[in-house]
């Protein structure tokens, strides 16, 4: 009788111990082997103490529910670049205007290791593949490739009209010299310059001359220049002999040669887009598509002089030969690659070189007459040091000769881009 008394004395002498965790608790539950949920072991060995409600054992340490740490790991580079071009890679017809698009953006080979490819040809194949084909425009609706033989032949007589209208008209003069008096052949000169020009217009909106882009002032440059071929060298051997007095003598060879070779300028561009789509789609880097671009715009340069040469050179023989071919030549090649640089889509610096060109032939008799004045003749020097050495045709040769050879320069960088021949 005596001994559970003892046991319980016992039981209240021990010290008061806190409540066991509550049996929802997972943790709790699992480190105490409680599997039944509403009971904990007594200390003493005894029957299971029922738990306090919300309050946790201290033995059993706490340790919140964490989540696993989401793995991050590296960006897909490609998709990042796909989302910041993604207009330009819906657009996009085949892989090389992605290439060209990204290159006029400022990427280049060294760029493209840093999205995992060799060159930027490859990564624009890559986004090519990974842009949805419901939003690219179909193949009926995409440029053909191949020739096309009637749209040749249709901008190729195009090409053909200025030489033929001008043709006409120095017919025309030639038939009615003696028989017309003065206001009569200018008249007849006025329609044929109209002819000309008007022919020359339709050539440049259709075919590989057409251009989108144009800079104000542009016309404007091309009329001087053309009017100055013309009356140039007369007006500034007047100057020069202390005129101008009387009429300027015209010299229509230089401006009957450009005319007719309007086609050979058409033919020669349009090889350049042709070779050089064709070196775009073949490359695998933009050095390689560079370096095969250079030597074939220099080439075709060449080829276009060859052909300038001659029929500058028939012209003046039409003429009575005599004629000095270097300023005329000089002319026929600034204006060939201002017109190839504004097709591609560099249409101010070729503005800037018709400009310069202008510039030097308005200043040089401007020079003359500052000349005359007290004090101030050594402005006159230079232009009249170059007239003694060259002819009144160095002005012009020199102009246009310095202006196409800084518009070549600017060409040999600007023409081995993927982005010039973008949709060349």
């Amino acid at each position: 009788m005596g001994r559970p008394t003892d046991v319980r004395a016992g039981a209240a002498a021990l010290p008061e111990r806190a409540p066991e965790a509550t049996a929802t608790d997972p943790l709790s539950a699992t480190a105490t082997g409680d599997t039944d949920g509403g009971t904990s072991a007594s200390p003493a060995g005894g029957a299971p103490e029922p738990a306090a409600p919300g309050v946790r054992a201290p033995e059993i340490a706490y340790h919140p529910a964490r989540r696993p740490a989401a793995r991050r790991g590296p960006a897909d580079p490609v998709k990042l670049l796909m989302h910041r071009h993604r207009d330009l890679c819906e657009r996009a017809v085949d892989p090389l205007e992605i290439a060209a698009g990204l290159e006029a953006h400022g990427l280049t080979d060294r760029t493209a290791a840093r999205y995992r490819h060799r060159d930027v040809f490859s990564l624009a194949e890559e986004l090519y593949a990974r842009v949805p084909g419901a939003v690219r425009p179909t193949p009926s609706d995409a440029p053909q490739p191949g020739p096309d033989t009637e749209a040749r032949a249709g901008w190729t007589l195009l090409a053909l009209l200025p030489g033929a209208a001008c043709l006409a008209t120095v017919g025309a003069l030639r038939a009615t010299e003696g028989v017309l008096d003065g206001e009569a052949r200018f008249a007849v000169t006025a329609v044929g310059a109209l002819l000309v020009a008007l022919a020359l217009r339709l050539c440049l909106r259709t075919g590989p001359l057409r251009t989108a882009d144009s800079v104000g002032g542009v016309t404007l440059y091309v009329c001087w220049l053309l009017g100055y071929a013309v009356y140039g060298d007369d007006l500034l051997g007047q100057v020069i002999s202390g005129g101008p007095d009387g009429h300027w003598a015209a010299a229509p060879a230089p401006v009957l040669g450009l005319a007719l070779a309007v086609a050979p300028a058409a033919w020669c561009a349009h090889l350049f887009a042709v070779h050089a789509r064709d070196r775009l789609a073949g490359s695998h880097g933009l050095a390689e598509f560079g370096d095969g671009v250079r030597p074939l715009l220099l080439g075709l340069v060449a080829v276009f002089l060859c052909a300038l040469g001659a029929l500058l050179f028939l012209a003046d023989l039409g003429y009575g030969g005599g004629g000095a071919p270097l300023a005329p030549a000089a002319l026929g090649a600034l204006l060939f690659l201002a017109r190839l640089l504004a097709v591609h889509g560099f249409p101010e610096p070729a503005a800037t070189g018709l400009a310069a060109a202008c510039a030097v032939e308005v200043a040089a008799p401007f020079l003359i007459l500052a000349g005359r004045l007290p004090g101030l003749d050594l402005l006159a020097r230079p232009v009249e040091a170059l007239v003694m050495t060259a002819g009144t045709g160095g002005v012009p040769t020199l102009a246009c000769g310095v202006a196409a050879l800084g518009l070549l320069i600017h060409a040999s960088v600007a023409l081995s881009r993927a982005s010039a021949h973008a949709t060349a």
